[in-house]
Parts: structure tokens; C-alpha cells; sequence
């Protein structure tokens, strides 16, 4: 039989790991604090700098300028992306300390650019989260990538995926997993 001690240790470890576990994620959500990223697209040369949640939500100017900014460059097409996708980028700065650009590879891909992407490489999801403007592949200007993999994967938080020879690094919001 335990004694209670025993058990009360047990109550405080499991809630000191909840709040270990938990915390990163109050405080990324602190629904007071501004969320601001700047990109460059390799692609377009375009850049962006822009605070897209401000006084507790998300600002939907800057969402719709992100939208058109991270569109398929390939055929204009664009796509509402997924907001969770540019708190995942800002937590990563934020727990790294980066203040640098991200630079953009690939977000939103439309069907067509997806199909001729997978004709021509292995590395393509049929069903990728790229078509649901749910993925974004970057690398951040003053931080390593195999770092910017670690504090990604640190999230738990969605995929994460790493391309060492391609020099970046594939985010998203779907179920968490890591290649």
C-alpha cells in the first residue's frame, strides 16, 4: 500500500510535467503578444515583412498579402494558408532566438505544379499539405538548418521534414511526424 506522501509526490511530478509540457504552448498563444515574420522568396525575389496577429488576432490584411505572397509561383494560383503555419515559424524564432528572414522555398502548390513536381522527384506527397496551404519549406537566415530542424521538431507540432543537400527545412500542420 502507498502512503499518501508517496502518492501527493506523484500528483506534483505529474503536474510539474503538465506545466513543463504545457507552458511553451501558453505562452506562443498569449493572445497580448504580437506576431510579426519577414521572408524573401527564392523563387520571386519578392519580400515581405508583416505583423499577421495583432491585439489578439490575426490581422486578415496581412493574412491575405501572406496569401498572395506565398502563392504558386509557378502558376499565380493561390490559397488561403493555414495561420497556424506562421505561428509554428514564429515560435521557432522565438524559441531560437532568430531575428532573421525566412527564405521560401515552396508553400502553396496547385495540383498541376504538385503533379510535376512528383513526375519529376521521389520526394513528393501525392497528397502533400503544400495543396492545402498547410506547408511551408524555408530556411532562416542567420540560423543553421539542422537547428532550425531541432527547434521545429521541439514544437511538436505538425511534420517536420529535412532536406540537408537542399539546404531547408518542410513544416506543417498536419499530424506530427518526422523524416
Amino acid at each position: 500500500m502507498s502512503s499518501p506522501l508517496r502518492k501527493n509526490r506523484g500528483r506534483r511530478l505529474v503536474a510539474v510535467v503538465a506545466m513543463i509540457l504545457i507552458a511553451p504552448t501558453l505562452a506562443q498563444e498569449s493572445p497580448g503578444v504580437d506576431r510579426h515574420l519577414s521572408f524573401f522568396h527564392t523563387h520571386t525575389a519578392e519580400t515581405i515583412d508583416v505583423t499577421y496577429f495583432k491585439d489578439g488576432a490575426y490581422v486578415t490584411s496581412a493574412l491575405d498579402d501572406l496569401n498572395h505572397f506565398l502563392r504558386d509561383f509557378r502558376t499565380g494560383d493561390a490559397a488561403d494558408m493555414d495561420p497556424a503555419v506562421f505561428d509554428i515559424l514564429h515560435e521557432i524564432q522565438r524559441r531560437s532566438g532568430s531575428a532573421g528572414t525566412f527564405e521560401v522555398i515552396s508553400a502553396y502548390r496547385s495540383p498541376a505544379t504538385n503533379e510535376m513536381l512528383r513526375d519529376n522527384s521521389s520526394g513528393v506527397a501525392k497528397n502533400s499539405q503544400h495543396l492545402l496551404g498547410k506547408a511551408i519549406d524555408v530556411r532562416l537566415t542567420d540560423l543553421d538548418t539542422a537547428e532550425l530542424r531541432n527547434v521545429a521538431l521541439s514544437l511538436g507540432r505538425g511534420g517536420v521534414g529535412y532536406y540537408h543537400s537542399s539546404d531547408f527545412v518542410h513544416v506543417d500542420t498536419g499530424r506530427v511526424r518526422q523524416w
